[in-house]
């Protein structure tokens, strides 16, 4: 299978970029550092090199306490940054500035992973989340750098498909030295699939401290918003933002806001040209303006504040998940206290939403019919609101510590320089 991996690659290489160019009508940042993609990563020289790869926003996030953890422990060494997103690369700039050299991920074709692997030079390769790549693995291999696949997830969906090129999944699986996975659901899927060495380490994310402005921005948005009950969709996927808005109507609470953040920035417009459409009034964080007292909804047009937004609102929906998405990341809003709504669709965060709907801190809908019932009862039932809101704080803090148990496994490859 492993040639014809390559050869399927190779094949498809003009395609790729293709596909970047399409992406950059909208993400002109998509044009960019396509030498990186093809491992034309900086030249790392002089000091060793901990490489942590990092998809996207979520990922990215996710790395920050061991990013944190790694440079307290290894202050001698380079810390290398890959993303395969704009935004994910974005969201390291902004959370991590000089403190770490950032590139793209090579493409996973034999020349592009030798030729980053000669220019990085890493001694340690820790990968967050579901992110198998044959190609690089082997010459990973072949290099003696010990690859860590951390914050491992793999739902049942997702395993289906791995298991249809078994062979090829569980070659590459045996090639990480040590796999620590979310959950022991994601381990005994990882291991039906071939993997070897895993362990459970937890989920890095609960141990994400909120952003140091964030009291201070979520102090901001309670301002604008006036005192007005507030309903935060979050993190909302194509499709969501019209079912919503067309049930608006039938939410008849006293003084109700919606408030919108999409969840990938370049639906921002159109999400703004579907509420227009509608005929609703609304205002945009990107604008600066406050809601007026009639504007029924609020579009979160804004990078890095969605715990600011938990932090402001009554009631949250976490989005990805009324439609099948597989759901987004309700951490975050756990943590915030902020009770929870989310839909039938989760199977993304599937360990992570029956945690939080069996503690009481999140409530699960079918559809949007039981969305708006589930937030008119919420409305008159304070009392719930509070309870689900110190649940979901009690649970955010009942599952962190996955940091310390994942740099265990680190420091045993890499043991700190006396």
């Amino acid at each position: 299978m492993h040639p014809l991996y390559t050869l399927a690659w190779v094949v498809s290489l003009p395609f790729v970029f293709l596909y970047l160019l399409w992406r950059a009508r909208k993400q002109p940042e998509y044009l960019r550092h396509w030498g990186e993609r093809l491992g034309a990563v900086p030249r790392l020289a002089g000091r060793p090199v901990i490489w942590v790869h990092a998809v996207s926003v979520g990922e990215t996030r996710a790395s920050a306490p061991l990013i944190q953890a790694l440079r307290a422990t290894y202050p001698d060494h380079t810390l290398l940054l890959t993303h395969t997103t704009p935004t994910g690369r974005a969201t390291g700039a902004r959370l991590f500035g000089q403190a770490v050299v950032q590139s793209y991920f090579p493409y996973d074709l034999p020349w592009c992973v030798r030729r980053f692997l000669t220019r990085s030079r890493p001694h340690l390769a820790v990968i967050l989340e579901t992110e198998i790549w044959p190609n690089l693995l082997y010459a990973c291999a072949r290099q003696g750098v010990p690859v860590f696949l951390v914050n491992a997830r793999l739902s049942e969906r997702s395993a289906r498909g791995y298991a249809r090129l078994a062979s090829l999944t569980r070659e590459s699986l045996r090639r990480f030295s040590c796999i620590a996975a979310q959950t022991a659901a994601d381990a005994e899927r990882l291991k039906r699939l071939g993997a070897r060495a895993v362990t459970v380490t937890g989920n890095l994310k609960f141990d994400v401290p909120p952003p140091a402005d964030t009291a201070q921005r979520a102090a901001e948005l309670r301002a604008a918003f006036a005192g007005r009950f507030v309903l935060l969709a979050a993190s909302t996927r194509e499709g969501e933002e019209d079912a919503l808005l067309d049930a608006l109507p039938r939410l008849d609470v006293p003084d109700l806001l919606l408030v919108i953040v999409p969840r990938h920035p370049q639906r921002f417009e159109a999400v703004a040209r579907a509420i227009a459409a509608r005929g609703l009034k609304f205002a945009r964080r990107s604008q600066g303006h406050a809601p007026a007292a009639d504007a029924r909804v609020y579009l979160g047009d804004s990078l890095g504040e969605l715990t600011a937004y938990y932090a402001a609102a009554d009631l949250a929906f976490v989005g990805g998940s009324l439609l099948p998405h597989g759901g987004q990341n309700l951490i975050e809003a756990a943590a915030a206290g902020v009770p929870i709504l989310i839909g039938p669709h989760t199977w993304n965060f599937a360990a992570a939403a029956e945690q939080a709907v069996a503690c009481g801190a999140a409530l699960r809908v079918a559809d949007v019919d039981e969305l708006v019932a589930a937030v008119k009862a919420l409305y008159a039932d304070p009392t719930r609101r509070q309870a689900m809101a110190a649940a979901g704080r009690a649970y955010a803090r009942s599952q962190q510590g996955a940091t310390a148990r994942v740099m265990a496994l680190l420091m045993a490859a890499l043991p700190p320089r006396a």
